[in-house]
């Protein structure tokens, strides 16, 4: 019998994916990298691998504060071993009402090299301020780093508008061959802008940390060459150490200078945010240049160092100033900004109606013999002693004075001259910079011996500066423990100079302004008292803090100030005494004060104001009625018998 095979049924024609499945599978083959790339980059982020490189992170010590974040500057150096840190100096999320916030951006100069802390320009402006407007609020952030040029304050300065800033204030140009991503630095990638600022971007990926340190771990592995952290930094950081007048590499930093430059002003312009930028500044006349081209003629900077030196010699300043600038020009190893990135800054600013040139090299030069500029404002090439912070922080003061920025009342304004009298710069501070400069000295490019150490026991001062510039000691603790040698040696003064010094410092902590303010009045500095009593009083009110206040603004004849911290005083008092009598006696005071305003020759209300000072001892104050009455009437009967009784509390 014959089998009958079934055949298999038959199979459809396969149906063909749809367009729209078809565009879904090739966006997903497209965008499988990138999701592998963000997955990648949120495990490396989860597992704490990297750092944030975000400006500013939450200051750990301040609710509610930000600080300048102490890994920013990763950004910008291939060798992140070479990276720095700069201040941390806290304000608030959310600015206070009336509060007038300045950010400052720069290099070294910037922050203060060598003294650093209330060495640097903007900390002589923050005294100043603080004192020609005790009842202003200023914030003033450094964001200053070593080692780093315009690419670092273009990018900063992107940053900035969100942060509600009324001024920016900059001072860069040093740093611009061998700063961080220079183009004569070890951490020279290209001379491509664009190509530099695509990277500094990419650097904030977590991904591409990881892939950098794997290619200079694999590097450094295989060619056995590590950071030498023994080398100063200037050396590290220059690659390049022969960069010619005039040469590709020159002009290329010159460009760099100018695009980053024009980068802050248009960033900067377009949130209308003002902006101060200032020329630069450099060692002419004692400073031998670093390098110079092997021939004797006209290109060589020692040649025409020599010249300059001949004709200052004889008496022929003129050609002396030019021909130091030009073997400064001439110098090989480019630590000194050439005189086309002045040309540059003005040339920029002119594109910017709300950017103002501040014009540092006027003010040195007119502090300089003859106007050429030397070591009577500057340490060595680049860097200004204490003379030349005062005056490079007067400039930026003076051109914030013009722009109009600043209150109009300055009825307690510092002159330079009471500036540099009063700005607590320790005698640690100063030292500090003196040993600081003659470790840089003794490195390389100068290689300057170390003077002998003397064969003398050292001072305290000289012991904690010693041991600061080793980092042996915390800058706090050294202000600490000089504070308290001070206070035991009974010196007052110097102990309220370190105790202004830890005001600038810690500009939120009100106990450094009680500390200031009791030491102020143990030297009879009432007007200096009054302000740190206010400022202490604004970041915490106490009864403490109310009473020495409303005592102190009456015997300096204040009533009407010394109102309301009284009123206060009287609402928290806390030993139960009454202050009702008090209060009732300033609030007519300062009524028979507004009267005399309005009529200073009626004798009767001086007699009146006069005598209800002296009710309360307050001799200083009635002496000042008793002497306005006299002026006007040389025989008034109750005014000469105030005066006696004046005398007889005074016995």
């Amino acid at each position: 019998m014959k089998k009958t095979v079934t055949p298999p049924p038959p199979t459809s024609p396969q149906t063909p994916p749809s367009r729209k499945r078809l565009l879904l599978f090739k966006g997903i083959a497209l965008l499988f990298p990138f999701l592998l790339l963000a997955l990648i980059e949120g495990l490396l982020r989860l597992f704490s691998y990297g750092h944030d490189l975000h400006l500013f992170v939450e200051d750990p010590q301040n609710k509610g504060f930000l600080v300048m974040n102490q890994y920013t500057s990763e950004k910008y150096f291939s060798e992140t071993e070479n990276a720095t840190i700069g201040n941390f100096e806290p304000f608030r999320k959310q600015k206070a009402e009336g509060t007038f916030r300045i950010f400052v951006l720069g290099e070294s100069t910037t922050i203060g090299y060598p003294y650093m802390h209330n060495g640097s320009f903007h900390r002589w402006l923050q005294y100043r301020l603080m004192h020609t407007f005790p009842n202003k609020e200023f914030e003033i952030i450094n964001l200053a780093l070593t080692a780093v040029n315009t690419y670092t304050v273009a990018d900063f300065a992107k940053q900035l508008g969100d942060y509600s800033p009324d001024a920016v204030l900059v001072y860069v140009g040093h740093n611009e061959y061998y700063g961080a991503l220079g183009v004569g630095s070890t951490s020279s990638l290209a001379h491509s802008p664009t190509l530099i600022r695509l990277l500094i971007k990419l650097r904030q990926f977590r991904l591409v940390q990881l892939l950098a340190n794997t290619i200079n771990g694999i590097r450094k592995a295989v060619s056995g060459q590590k950071v030498d952290l023994r080398e100063n930094l200037m050396k590290r950081m220059a690659a390049d150490q022969q960069i010619v007048y005039g040469s590709a590499t020159y002009q290329a930093g010159i460009e760099q200078f100018k695009t980053n430059l024009n980068d802050v002003c248009r960033e900067l312009s377009e949130r209308h945010i003002p902006v101060f930028i200032s020329n630069l500044v450099s060692n002419e006349k004692d400073l031998t240049p670093f390098i110079s081209s092997p021939d004797n003629g006209p290109t060589s900077a020692q040649t025409q160092y020599q010249l300059a030196n001949q004709a200052y010699a004889n008496g022929n300043f003129t050609e002396a100033k030019k021909g130091f600038v030009r073997a400064k020009e001439l110098d090989m190893l480019r630590f000194r900004a050439p005189e086309a990135m002045n040309q540059s800054i003005q040339e920029v600013l002119t594109n910017y109606p709300v950017v103002t040139l501040v014009d540092t090299k006027q003010a040195f030069e007119a502090h300089s013999p003859h106007g050429i500029l030397g070591q009577e404002t500057l340490l060595e090439h680049v860097h200004p002693n204490l003379f030349g912070y005062a005056l490079l922080s007067d400039a930026f003061y003076e051109a914030l004075k013009k722009s109009r920025l600043l209150p109009s009342d300055r009825t307690h304004e510092l002159s330079l001259a009471e500036l540099r009298q009063r700005m607590p710069i320790t005698t640690v501070d100063s030292l500090k910079g003196v040993y600081e400069m003659m470790i840089l000295k003794e490195g390389w490019p100068f290689n300057v011996p170390m003077p002998p150490e003397e064969k003398r026991p050292k001072t305290e001062e000289e012991q904690l500066a010693g041991a600061l510039v080793v980092k042996q000691i915390s800058w706090p603790d050294a202000m600490n423990r000089l504070v308290g040698y001070y206070v035991a040696q009974k010196n007052f003064a110097k102990a309220l100079q370190v105790t202004e010094a830890q005001v600038l410092e810690y500009p939120y902590n009100p106990v450094f302004y009680d500390q200031a303010a009791k030491l102020s009045l143990a030297l009879t500095k009432n007007e200096q008292a009054v302000t740190y009593l206010k400022k202490a009083f604004r970041l915490e009110n106490s009864f403490e803090r109310a009473q020495p206040l409303f005592i102190t603004l009456l015997k300096l004849d204040r009533p009407e100030e010394a109102l309301p911290y009284l009123q206060y005083a009287a609402a928290h008092t806390q030993s139960g005494f009454s202050l009702n009598e008090l209060q009732s006696f300033v609030q007519q005071l300062v009524a028979i004060k507004n009267q005399f305003a309005q009529d200073t020759t009626n004798v009767n209300l001086s007699n009146q104001l006069a005598l209800g000072y002296l009710k309360f001892a307050n001799a200083t104050a009635a002496t000042k009625y008793v002497e306005k009455t006299l002026r006007l009437d040389s025989h008034n009967a109750i005014a000469l018998q105030l005066k006696e009784k004046i005398r007889s509390i005074q016995k």
